[in-house]
């Protein structure tokens, strides 16, 4: 019985990595922001009545919605749902990363805007009937003019530093594929 106490022990504290010196680790800057107590930089507020077939009032934002066909609705033409405008917040958000990044990392984006674009999908997922639903979501990033590798740089840093990547990290599957412009 001994034995298998002093056999327990050894496992336990014996290392079972190589020595540091061995190990190259890639160093992650991570931030480490409290949303509840930082101050905020702007605010945006929005007002829905009707929910998915309703009406959306803000400041600069005044839409009709509409559920969409697949999900049993109309599909009511010149209207949106909230999918359709997490795709495009996202989508902005990351692209507006994406510039900043680019800056902070001395690449010069594009001047011509139509040359750097996020095409953004979301989904609704899950199954409705039990009321067990989620979001996935897929941004497709053209950057005219920049080499493969420096885009795919850029598009790391913008997804350390993009509000909408940090909020949804973790919790929304998130794919950025990097297609050729």
């Amino acid at each position: 019985m001994a034995s298998l106490h002093l056999l327990r022990s050894t496992v336990r504290t014996t290392p079972c990595l190589p020595s540091k010196s061995l190990i190259r680790l890639p160093t992650l800057t991570k931030r480490f922001l409290n949303s509840a107590t930082a101050p905020a930089i702007y605010s945006a507020h929005a007002r829905v009545v009707g929910a998915r077939t309703g009406h959306i009032e803000g400041e600069n934002l005044n839409v009709d919605l509409t559920m969409a066909k697949a999900l049993g609705g109309t599909g009511d033409a010149g209207k949106t749902n909230p999918e359709e405008l997490f795709a495009a917040g996202y989508g902005a958000c990351f692209q507006a990363a994406m510039n900043a990044s680019a800056l902070s990392l001395g690449i010069e984006m594009p001047k011509n805007k139509e040359d750097s674009v996020v095409d953004s999908t979301v989904f609704l997922v899950g199954d409705m009937g039990k009321l067990d639903m989620g979001l996935r979501v897929e941004l497709k990033v053209r950057v005219k003019g920049l080499e493969r590798e420096t885009v795919q740089k850029v598009v790391d840093k913008a997804k350390e530093v993009c509000p909408y990547s940090r909020a949804t990290e973790g919790n929304v599957e998130t794919k950025i594929q990097i297609v050729d412009a």
